[in-house]
């Protein structure tokens, strides 16, 4: 799995299926046009931009590139990385018939082409340490051991922490762990919770 330490925007749950199997990454969700409604999930985008940034990936349809320009406009172009998929012509599997333009998602690309278009955009520069695992990483026995999950009061201490970095009050458990791992180290995250 190649690790990188930005935030992977997509636009549906089978694209983050499809990333998750090759990046080490949190993945965002768009639920497409769905973005255009949903105030959460633009403070998220806004929180990972303007922590290590953003990486967006759109089909190559024009509903992609409507949505990529939406989230463009939510955040300081200079926090975005653009990787494009080749346009391909075709359907995914689990689908009875091709896109309404005819053209592959990203869930339906090949792994070594999405490897190649993360290339293409700089991402994967330097693939020795692309491809290193965080040692230093915040898990769930670390949420666990200082409250935060499995606890009589472990919402209120989530929901108090998420006020404090100014998030919505509804992300997962998961998601909450993954932005943790984006803007601190274990220790660091240990040194300021475990007082």
């Amino acid at each position: 799995m190649i690790h990188i330490d930005k935030a992977i925007i997509v636009e549906g749950k089978y694209d983050k299926i499809k990333l998750s199997s090759i990046f080490d990454a949190p993945i965002i969700v768009t639920d497409g046009f769905g973005i255009y409604k949903n105030n959460e999930i633009s403070a998220l985008i806004r929180f990972y931009a303007e922590n290590g940034g953003i990486i967006i990936l759109t089909d190559s349809d024009s509903a992609g590139f409507r949505i990529r320009n939406h989230i463009k406009g939510l955040v300081s172009n200079d926090k975005i990385t653009n990787v494009y998929i080749p346009e391909i012509f075709g359907k995914e599997k689990r689908k009875d018939k091709p896109s309404k333009e005819g053209t592959i998602g990203v869930e339906g690309i090949d792994k070594d082409i999405i490897i190649e278009a993360f290339k293409k955009a700089g991402v994967l520069q330097n693939s020795e340490s692309a491809f290193e695992q965080k040692d230093d990483c915040i898990t769930n026995l670390d949420l666990f051991d200082l409250g935060f999950i499995g606890m009589k009061n472990s919402k209120i201490k989530r929901q108090e922490l998420l006020k404090s970095m100014d998030l919505p009050s509804h992300i997962s458990t998961s998601s909450l762990l993954e932005l943790l791992n984006k803007v601190m180290t274990r220790n660091e995250f240990l040194n300021k919770f475990s007082k």
